[in-house]
């Protein structure tokens, strides 16, 4: 599988930097094959087209970060305290590579509907760990029973994808991951069964 081979990861992880710092329409498939330092003609070996890059990219880190947080908040007990690590987790991973951050924050944004339907698919599965909080909320008799899950869920990733944005847009001039306490606090508050 085409995935697993070394010269896959390397023109992923350059096609990120590349895009990030010259924006996606600017950046040549072989801006990407010379930062990945690979001939041009390697690239379509791996890759349909730039767009292919693009979604290849973004299912590969999106991936890890749901992995990485699906296993975070397993080991939380309560819903808010898994709720709290999602948020934290969503912000570290975004603070620690910061070209991900502007590709998924910006990028991804200017991108045609086709493209755009396609990263939809692939945040499906965070939807569903945010979705899986909201209900053992519920279950747990911490979370109200009358809210709309679809609208909180839409709430809690729109909160997180509105923050991490406007951090990249103010060229991230303080510390993301402070912020994930204030976040929580926010959700919570119209959650919580009072």
């Amino acid at each position: 599988m085409k995935k697993n081979k070394p010269k896959y990861k390397q023109i992923i992880d350059a096609a990120i930097e590349v895009i990030a710092e010259n924006g996606y329409y600017a950046s040549q498939v072989s801006k990407i094959a010379q930062k990945a330092n690979v001939a041009d003609g390697t690239i379509y070996l791996y890759f349909d087209n730039k767009e292919d890059i693009l979604v290849s990219l973004f299912k590969e880190y999106m991936g890890q970060f749901i992995e990485k947080i699906q296993h975070s908040i397993n080991l939380e007990q309560s819903a808010s305290q898994k709720l709290f690590t999602l948020i934290e987790m969503h912000f570290s991973q975004l603070a620690e590579n910061h070209h991900l951050a502007t590709v998924t924050q910006l990028e991804l944004r200017q991108s045609n509907l086709e493209l755009r339907m396609q990263i939809n698919n692939v945040l499906k599965p965070y939807l569903k760990v945010i979705d899986s909080i909201i209900v053992e909320g519920i279950n747990e008799g911490s979370f109200r029973k009358d809210i709309n899950r679809t609208i909180i869920r839409q709430m809690i990733f729109g909160t997180l994808d509105e923050t991490v944005t406007t951090w990249v847009m103010k060229e991230r001039k303080y510390d993301l991951v402070d912020q994930a306490t204030g976040v929580h606090q926010l959700i919570m508050g119209g959650l919580v069964n009072k």
